[in-house]
């Protein structure tokens, strides 16, 4: 039977005591995918993937994992690869010998684990230090160690918590393209507040703020439901009347300055729907009858740090 969905997730809930971390949270984890899951520090996504991992409890609702339900008895772990927000390994030990450790927990030949350690160091891209105490790791080594860990036992799901969150630039950009090699061999749900690391890697997102889903879907949807209709507009020699005389074109519904740079103006367009090659087309005769000079006008793009902003806004607004 294949399975499509890799997690699902039906209105979750956790307490602990008065304080809810989580409120009928509900998600569908498409297999396969590189899902972020992202939020501001203290919006419920550690707990979260505690209960995915089978290390927590939730308070109500369900969740299934690999087509297996979460319950206390943990049928689902052995689907499962789990790398915490801080991890923390026996730093007398190398990352070899970290890693024999880990593969006890799994059945297996001393043939075939060896061949999968190997194969891990190498996956990772520690294969060089794979003999050096822990203790001498750098923390993007670390995190790489922990993600080796995490495959030992051939996971259909991964779990990473905050997975880049404590490394320097270089090893941010060194784990998140380990992970983009990993999306051949396993669905991956990652956790993180960093806005930029889920555009560049997730194919699939979901916002959370303070224990509750906002939003979810694939990237390049979301970020396209933002800006579709939207044209940002440069014009040299505007002036502060030119948005009401833009206002008034076909196609357009709205026009605001959002910039100057010395004689070129900078303009925001939202478009009526399915009007956005009217409007670019109304805009470049105006400019011509004004004798203004149109420097460009192209589709605006938001970035998800824009879009995450402006689901958050209007979510306090409504409240």
């Amino acid at each position: 039977m294949t399975i499509t969905s890799a997690i699902a997730v039906s209105n979750l809930t956790k307490r602990y005591g008065t304080v809810e971390a989580v409120t009928d949270l509900s998600l569908d984890v498409p297999a396969g995918s590189i899902f972020g899951f992202l939020g501001a520090n203290g919006a419920g996504k550690t707990s979260t993937i505690r209960i995915l991992a089978g290390l927590s409890e939730a308070t109500s609702g369900s969740a299934v994992v690999a087509g297996v339900p979460v319950t206390a008895a943990g049928a689902h772990r052995r689907f499962v690869g789990y790398l915490g927000q801080e991890p923390r390994f026996y730093d007398w030990m190398t990352g070899r010998q970290t890693l024999e450790y880990v593969a006890r927990f799994y059945a297996g030949d001393g043939t075939t684990t060896g061949r999968r350690i190997d194969e891990l160091l190498d996956l990772v891209g520690i294969a060089d230090a794979a003999d050096r105490k822990t203790k001498t790791y750098s923390g993007g080594m670390r995190q790489r160690l922990g993600i080796a860990q995490a495959l030992v036992g051939r996971p259909a799901i991964v779990l990473l918590d905050e997975p880049v969150s404590a490394l320097d630039p270089i090893g941010r950009r060194d784990v998140l393209e380990l992970m983009g090699r990993l999306r051949s061999e396993t669905t991956i749900f990652f956790s993180t507040h960093i806005l930029d690391d889920v555009q560049r890697v997730s194919d699939h997102v979901a916002i959370v703020d303070a224990g509750r889903l906002v939003t979810a879907g694939p990237t390049q949807d979301l970020l396209s439901s933002f800006t579709r209709g939207t044209l940002q507009v440069v014009l040299g020699g505007a002036d502060a009347a030119t948005p009401v005389a833009l206002s008034a074109l076909d196609g357009v519904a709205t026009a605001r300055t959002v910039g100057r740079d010395g004689d070129a103006w900078t303009f925001d367009i939202q478009t009526h729907e399915g009007q956005l090659h009217l409007a670019q087309r109304a805009i470049a005769a105006y400019a011509v009858a004004a004798d203004l000079t149109l420097i460009s006008t192209a589709e605006r793009r938001l970035d998800l740090e824009q879009v995450f902003m402006r689901l958050i806004d209007q979510k306090e607004r409504a409240a």
